[in-house]
């Protein structure tokens, strides 16, 4: 202890040194008379001291921040082995819990060189910003003529006499995964005579092309077909006739669907592509999805990707983009300090992608060149003229008439290359329907090339070909910028296809089947990663081949299911109800897979002697954390018999990081001893477990333990059934029954004090927040922070949408509202059950339509001691059943006295955060964008972010709400579920009446600015210096200046918390009840600490060349850096916390293994970039996801 206690104070001494020698530094340069010139011109004479004083300060500060990490290090080193036994939380006089500070330091130590990315300021800005682009239009919805969203459009006829129009008419056939009709059904009905066909007729003629993407559907096709066919379909690829584009499994929605998730469906794509065709994808095709993301692009950039395509835009955009040439453009990211994100990509101008809305701007005309329906065929043209055949009669009229239309399209884009789909769902499904359009359109080439008067070029192509061409008119490689092409940055949400009927009702649509695809993505991740260590370690110590490497097939059918999943009619809740049934099958069989894969591992990884594994798939050794009984079920959590026998516990961590939390576990006595591994008692908190409002349920208890579990690893608890049970501290409970006569069921093991009526408000605390909460609603009022005078508003309201009167009503995919939200009046007042604890007190309301759960961890500590990131934000979930609703939509808002004006900041996909803007110009519905993971408001002083566990529609309509609010009082409104009686009119055919009840699950975080913090820091010093040297892309991170660029980040804290909400720790029981199980140790997979803004996104073991249902010696190491804000205070983080300016060290990264080979790869492994480099230290740059073909042994 004593020794313990030197060297927190030698440590403590040595950083004090350190950072006051670099504030008098600072000091002196920012008092040094002789900066002071006017302007900032300095004489030349001075810029060289100038450039040796910058030098100076950088290397100074990397030199301090070395020397922070080193004490940082040592000072962990002793206090691990000087862990003594657990001090007790404790009861104040005032009622409050305190818990005894714990003997591990915590650490924030952020080299300033990783401040800088987020203030920006680098790189020049894009001629096209979304953001911009929204301001300047005035959305008026124009009659335009044949092109009814469009305008006319004139040419003179001599304009392709220099240069020639180059057509390609691309043929297609969009085939959902699902929609109407199941996977499978779609499957046998329709694709598999698509595809079978596709190989007969394009060997008919060479000129043919066709172009697929839905390697889903693909692969089942080529698992039925004889090797002679497969070798036909090779042969088609390699000679250009048939193009595979994008090659993910799906093409997946881009604005519910996770990153993990999109790149997970791309690499199961491109290797199956790889492995069974040899071909890598060179675009992307993305004609169906409702908007599209910023995050596509770059995940195509990154797989070395060079051109895409688009489709599903708002219509004023694309007349906007129509009118002034800017279809086709280079996409940066928003964070993009040069231009090494930018890809090719082409949007396509008219309504749909349908063959009436392709060929030009007048689909009366376009539908005549749809020869599917040729009169006498089951489809016809809506506007009353049918195609006619091709004849040596007609075809000059013909050809003219079509010729006009591509000439008028091709006014429309810069170069005189021309792109013309044609297609639509299930398309070519017949032989009849390939040799209409095929023969008819070849006439029509053949006419159009025999006539140099006529100056155009056309025939069949793939995306590719188009690209190509446009390329080589422009005179430049594949994925260069061509001349003259404007660069564009920001993203398409949100969609209207016409009028103000805006897509924004499908980011909530089905929110069980949302919440269930992030439950399936957090166990892939964690299986992914146990699976790939175990199978390293089984083989390190040889002992593989008792291991269950079948587990693989698990993890494949797994991956394939969760991509299956992301199609964008699956996440989006817009398919029929028989399908939404099937895919949560699917995505259940998964998840109950997936635990057995865990489970597997774990028991391999916890035994104390390898020697000693014996895996029987009859009798697991782990039990599951919980189970489901039916796909559209709420997990069931296990509980755990105690008798006198001691029972083991394994919990699971999936960070990266090392966590301290608390671990719920159920138990069926009230007397109940936690131990760790080796024996010593662990403090714990002692729960009823609630069945309903006023019930409790009978025998089961929960024994809440703050645990701290290592990175990525085990933790091996014990329980013992006993009457000393000195460390388990019992929680108390108060329920206000609002006058309601219930009956109320105690047990004697649990104080309840039942009020039958109160209106006093009444707060919750723990040494970082204070939440009070209003007595009668039991909802959330206010928060304040440790330590500030002020308490913030926030308060919570839940709220109802109806639906228009008029015939247009909202559905699956619009949200089409009957005005503003009313309040949620429920007949009954709520019961309101609060409770308190050591670890951590709540407040249930339990509503007629919604539970919500609000619950303050207690596991922080005092100031510059380690906390749990759980005890610096507030836990929010809602139970949710609304399935007696007519027309319905249940909101939840919170209102806040943060000054965020018109702008508020949602995410996508998780990547990375878009400001918006709340445009008055534009009807309520279209100012609701998708939330996968986060959304937050801020002003110069705060802010407050809403983290979530599932893909939510999202919106901040405070300014909007006229004078019940004050102007710029921001608020942040969530859609949690729809119920709706309709189809709305795009195709499903049904409303949304399958409704789940649903819980959702959030995390509410208040941040200060440490901008707003006046007193003259030593990071505002830092600021000042860098300004006063003159450095012009410097700026102190002011909201003001923040907000006016389209660029935000999260704080570090908000990252890992969104992180602790994603990725749950699971709590695995050891089976047998009565037998002392082999010795157990926990597992620490990680030598060091990873740099906290660094995310394994995936280590993904790959397949076996000759059995793909088996694993291979190598696996794919996915890394993510993430961008970060530090001008958000970071006192209290919660976790040990360093960053390293991108560098890390993956050669002495996993104890025990070794790091035999070390490949950087395109994003889906498809490249190696570069040879494999001698040092296995890798080096990202901020946001940049990076893929690593390694080799563990």
């Amino acid at each position: 202890m004593k020794l313990k206690k030197q060297v927190t104070v030698c440590g403590a001494a040595i950083f004090c040194v350190a950072v006051f020698s670099l504030y008098l530094m600072l000091d002196r340069v920012q008092h040094d008379p002789t900066r002071h010139q006017s302007g900032g011109n300095f004489p030349r004479s001075q810029i060289s001291v100038l450039q040796n004083r910058i030098e100076q300060l950088e290397q100074l500060l990397e030199e301090n921040h070395e020397i922070i990490s080193h004490i940082k290090d040592s000072v962990l080193e002793l206090t691990a082995h000087a862990e003594g036994q657990p001090a007790l939380p404790y009861h104040t006089p005032n009622g409050s819990w305190v818990l005894p500070p714990e003997s591990r330091p915590s650490f924030l130590s952020v080299s300033p060189q990783d401040c800088q990315f987020a203030l920006g300021g680098k790189g020049q800005s894009p001629d096209l910003q979304m953001l911009a682009v929204y301001s300047l239009l005035p959305f008026d919805n124009q009659d335009g003529g044949v092109w009814k969203q469009g305008f006319d459009i004139t040419y003179e006829p001599t304009e392709w006499d220099s240069e020639p129009l180059q057509v390609f008419v691309v043929p297609h056939s969009h085939n959902d995964p699902g929609w109407i009709k199941t996977f499978d059904k779609y499957y046998y009905d329709q694709t598999q005579h698509i595809l079978n066909s596709m190989v007969l007729k394009m060997q008919e003629d060479p000129r043919r092309r066709f172009i697929w993407s839905e390697i889903s559907f693909f692969s089942k096709w080529w698992d039925n077909i004889s090797a002679q066919k497969r070798a036909a379909v090779r042969r088609l690829v390699g000679n250009g006739q048939l193009e595979m584009v994008t090659g993910g499994w799906v093409m997946p929605d881009e604005a519910n669907s996770h990153y993990f998730a999109m790149i997970d469906q791309l690499i199961e794509g491109h290797q199956w592509l790889e492995k069974n065709i040899g071909v890598t994808p060179r675009s992307g095709w993305a004609v169906d999805p409702f908007g599209h993301s910023s995050t596509m692009p770059y995940l195509l950039k990154r797989s070395n990707l060079t051109g895409m395509l688009i489709q599903r835009v708002h219509y004023a955009i694309k007349k906007h983009f129509a009118a002034t040439q800017n279809l086709e453009f280079m996409w940066r990211q928003t964070w993009d300090p040069d231009s090494s994100t930018d890809i090719f990509c082409h949007m396509m101008p008219f309504y749909s992608y349908d063959v009436p809305h392709t060929c030009g701007p007048d689909p009366k005309i376009c539908c005549q060149f749809d020869f599917k329906r040729l009169p006498g065929g089951r489809i016809n043209c809506p506007w009353k003229v049918p195609p006619r055949a091709i004849t040596d009669a007609n075809v000059a009229e013909r050809a003219q008439l079509l010729l006009d239309q591509y000439r008028k399209k091709s006014k429309l884009y810069r170069s005189r290359v021309l792109l013309v789909p044609l297609g639509d769902d299930f398309r070519y499904d017949k032989p009849q329907e390939w040799d209409a359009q095929f023969l008819n359109y070849q006439r029509i080439f053949d006419f159009l090339n025999s006539r140099p008067n006529l100056h155009v070029q056309a025939q069949f192509g793939t995306l590719s070909d188009y690209f190509d061409a446009l390329y080589k008119k422009a005179g430049i490689v594949p994925g260069m910028k061509p001349p003259g092409f404007p660069v564009l940055s920001g993203d398409f949400f949100s969609y209207a296809d016409r009028e103000d009927h805006y897509w924004t009702g499908y980011y909530t649509s089905r929110p069980f089947y949302k919440s269930l695809d992030r439950v399936l993505e957090a166990h892939l991740r964690g299986a992914e990663i146990l699976y790939s260590l175990a199978l390293a370690h089984a083989r390190r110590a040889g002992t593989d081949s008792r291991y269950p490497l079948s587990d693989y097939a698990l993890l494949s059918n797994a991956r394939r299911n969760l991509g299956l999943f992301q199609h964008h009619d699956a996440i989006t809740g817009t398919a029929k109800e028989a399908v939404v049934v099937d895919y949560g099958v699917r995505l259940l069989h998964s998840l109950m897979n997936l635990k057995r894969v865990i489970i597997n591992a774990a028991h391999y990884l916890v035994l104390g002697d390898n020697d000693a594994y014996h895996y029987d798939p009859a009798a697991p050794f782990l039990s599951t954390d919980d189970t489901r009984l039916n796909q559209d079920s709420l997990p069931e959590r296990t509980v755990i018999k105690l008798d006198t026998s001691r029972r083991f516990v394994v919990v699971f961590n999936p960070l990266e990081q090392e966590r301290l939390s608390v671990v719920p576990i159920l138990v069926n006595s009230p007397h109940v001893r936690v131990l760790s591994e080796e024996g010593q008692p662990l403090p714990a908190q002692l729960s009823a477990y609630w069945g309903s409002a006023t019930d409790l349920v009978p025998d089961v208890y929960q024994v809440s333990v703050l645990a701290r579990l290592p990175a990525l690893g085990l933790r091996v608890l014990q329980l013992h059934k006993t009457f000393d049970s000195h460390a388990t501290l019992k929680s108390s409970v108060r329920l206000y029954l609002h006058g309601r006569d219930l009956p109320v069921r105690k047990h004697e093991a649990f104080p309840v004090h039942v009020f039958p009526a109160t209106t006093d408000d009444f707060c919750l605390e723990n040494q970082h927040l204070q939440a009070c909460f209003s007595g009668l609603s039991g909802l959330l009022q206010s928060i304040r922070r440790a330590g500030e005078e002020r308490e913030q508003r926030v308060s919570s309201e839940f709220l109802i949408y109806g639906t228009r009167a008029s015939k247009d009503k909202s559905g699956a995919y619009l949200f089409l509202p009957d005005g503003e939200a009313k309040p949620y009046a429920p007949k009954d007042a709520p019961v309101v059950r609060v409770t308190e604890g050591p670890f951590f007190s709540e407040v249930a309301s339990y509503y007629q339509h919604v539970q919500t759960v609000v619950r303050l961890y207690n596991v922080a500590a005092p100031r510059c001691l380690p906390a749990g990131v759980e005890g610096l934000s507030l836990d929010v979930s809602c139970l949710v059943d609304i399935r007696d609703h007519v027309n319905k939509e249940l909101a939840l808002r919170f209102s806040t006295d943060i000054e965020s004006e018109d702008i508020f900041f949602t995410d996508l996909n998780g990547f990375q955060i878009q400001p918006r803007r709340y445009l008055r110009k534009l009807p309520l519905q279209a100012n609701f964008y998708p939330m996968p993971a986060m959304a937050y408001i801020q002003d110069t002083q705060s802010r407050l972010t809403l983290h979530t566990a599932q893909a939510l529609g999202v919106s901040s309509l405070g300014s909007a709400q006229g004078l019940r609010e004050s102007l710029s009082a921001g608020q942040l409104e969530v859609i949690l579920d729809r119920r709706l009686m309709q189809d709305d009119n795009r195709g499903l055919g049904q409303g949304l009446k399958d409704n789940k009840r649903t819980c959702n699950r959030f995390r509410l975080l208040l941040e200060r600015r440490s901008t707003a913090n006046k007193s003259s820091s030593f990071f505002s010093k830092l600021a000042s210096a860098f300004k006063a040297l003159g450095f012009p892309g410097f700026r102190t991170g002011s909201p003001e200046v923040q907000d006016s660029r389209p660029i935000s980040f999260p704080s570090l804290l908000s990252h890992i918390t969104s992180m602790h909400l994603n990725a749950e720790v699971l709590v695995m029981p050891v089976a047998q009840e009565k037998l002392a199980p082999p010795a157990l140790r926990s597992f620490l997979p990680l030598s060091t600490t990873l740099p906290c803004e660094f995310h394994i996104l995936n280590l993904r073991t790959l397949q076996a060349e000759q059995d793909d249902s088996l694993p291979s010696v190598e696996a794919a190491l996915i890394l993510h850096r993430k961008g970060f804000d530090c001008s958000l205070e970071a006192k209290n983080l919660g976790f040990n916390c360093t960053t390293s300016q991108g560098k890390l060290a993956l050669g002495s990264l996993f104890q025990g293994l070794e790091l035999s080979s070390l490949q950087p790869t395109s994003l889906t492994l498809m490249y190696p970039l570069g040879t494999a480099p001698n040092s296995t230290t890798v080096r990202l740059d901020p946001m940049e996801i990076a893929t690593f073909r390694i080799r563990l042994g």
